[in-house]
């Protein structure tokens, strides 16, 4: 599980937590061992370095952030790291923007794939092919949307990893039977003068990230 500065806590905490009950072997990778800042103030360190991390891996996963996504996106150190593990990894997979970083590294050229709605456009600009799912599964690519969906894609890994008993006993386990109280998760939900409203509050971030999807899309040839 990669982690990054300026990530969101949320979009590893919540897989995290599926796969330790599956007690999967969990390793939280970065360049270095510095502790790395999270939207919420809570920092992580890592258990590995890139240089530590082994080259064959069953799961790599990227999570979400917008301003740290974009600076992995920007990061050649990142994108190789990414590129290296992900070519022989048996599943590539992410959460919210993490699935920008995963196709800046030339990893979604060519698979349907999601992201976190405000930039999930972006994907086509890196090869991929943008599917309005909560979860979205290509060959051995798990994608899922935004933040919360990170819970749903750790369920559904944990089925084809486990089965699916074990992935209904964690499901269990975490009481992971979500009733919110507003119909406003998503932009369908939302309505059209919410999303906008919300498009303004962000317009330079997702600028940003139109830019390094740009970037992205003229290094890997699309």
């Amino acid at each position: 599980m990669l982690i990054y500065p300026r990530m969101v806590a949320l979009d590893l905490i919540g897989p995290m937590t599926v796969f330790n009950i599956l007690r999967f072997d969990v390793q939280l990778v970065w360049k270095d061992k510095a502790p790395v800042s999270t939207d919420v103030g809570l920092s992580f360190t890592a258990t590995q370095t890139f240089e530590e991390c082994p080259n064959d891996l069953d799961i790599l996963f990227v999570p979400g952030g917008i301003l740290g996504t974009i600076d992995c996106m920007n990061d050649p150190e990142v994108r190789a790291f990414l590129a290296d593990r992900g070519a022989r990894a048996k599943w590539v997979t992410s959460v919210c923007t993490g699935g920008l970083v995963l196709a800046a590294a030339g990893l979604l050229q060519g698979y349907d794939a999601t992201a976190h709605w405000a930039v999930a456009d972006l994907l086509p600009l890196m090869g991929a092919r943008h599917v309005d799912r909560r979860i979205v599964r290509d060959r051995n690519r798990m994608t899922g949307g935004g933040v919360t969906a990170g819970i749903d894609f750790a369920l559904a890994l944990a089925a084809e990893m486990r089965g699916e008993e074990a992935a209904r006993r964690v499901q269990l386990i975490i009481e992971y039977a979500p009733e919110p109280p507003f119909r406003n998760g998503t932009p369908q939900e939302a309505g059209a003068e919410r999303v906008a409203d919300m498009r303004k509050s962000r317009k330079w971030m997702d600028d940003q990230a139109r830019m390094a999807a740009e970037l992205a899309g003229k290094r890997i040839g699309i």
